[in-house]
């Protein structure tokens, strides 16, 4: 049977993976086996890119490898708290947040952040605890898998929408599967301690890391759920 007739038996379950994909941030220490992990991959691999250049490149962490990157990466971490003068040298490969938030997007930021906080019992103004909480970012918020994506710095910007398609479809795979994901651009300023690590080479960008693995359904933080705009808001309708 061709792409073009393929017919997809079960919509309501393609929409379900959609719409209950979110960022998990507790995990179970429950191992993914490694069939699982090539499946969600190469299901992934569909995703689209210009040109059919496929730029995405993949590193999938586990075991100890997994836990040399989270040991490395969370000492730099705490050491930059201590010497903030080390953020020179920690820099991203790429910009992914504007350098001055505007509406409405800083809102939608801000509310995000807070709402989230609330939630943990994190008052304003706590910077131990939004320390703390920040900095399980590096433990891959227990996750038993981390996968660190790369792109090679010879594309272009157009890339990074392939990419996010790519990203996408990989975390919609997953959650097909029963498996849940957190996407995590906060690895991306510790790309000089990850590219050694992962054998990357100098040529390769980090992208961002993502979260693998089995959901803590007793975590609080598990319950919260980020807000859409209606249709409305984000469409335009010419005729």
């Amino acid at each position: 049977m061709s792409q073009l007739n393929a017919p997809i038996a079960d919509p309501d379950s393609v929409d379900a993976a959609i719409k209950n994909r979110y960022s998990v941030r507790a995990f179970l220490p429950t191992p993914v086996p490694r069939d699982l992990i090539e499946h969600i991959l190469r299901v992934a691999s569909r995703a689209p890119s210009g040109n059919n250049a496929q730029p995405w490149k993949v590193y999938v962490l586990q075991g100890a490898k997994r836990d040399e990157l989270v040991r490395l990466v969370s000492a730099a971490h705490e050491q930059q708290r201590a010497q903030p003068e080390l953020a020179a040298q920690l820099r991203s490969d790429y910009d992914y947040y504007p350098h001055q938030w505007v509406e409405p997007f800083l809102s939608r930021r801000r509310h995000n952040g807070w709402t989230l906080y609330d939630l943990l019992g994190i008052a304003k103004g706590d910077k131990e605890r939004m320390f703390a909480q920040h900095h399980r970012n590096f433990s891959l918020f227990g996750a038993p898998v981390g996968l660190m994506l790369t792109l090679h710095r010879s594309l272009a910007e157009g890339s990074l929408l392939d990419y996010g398609m790519f990203v996408q479809s990989l975390m919609v795979a997953a959650r097909a599967r029963g498996l849940h994901t957190c996407a995590q651009a906060a690895w991306a300023p510790y790309a000089s301690i990850v590219r050694p690590l992962i054998g990357a080479s100098d040529d390769e960008m980090l992208i961002c890391g993502i979260a693998l693995g089995h959901a803590d359904p007793h975590a609080p933080i598990n319950t919260y759920g980020t807000p859409r705009e209606p249709v409305e808001t984000f469409t335009r309708w010419l005729e």
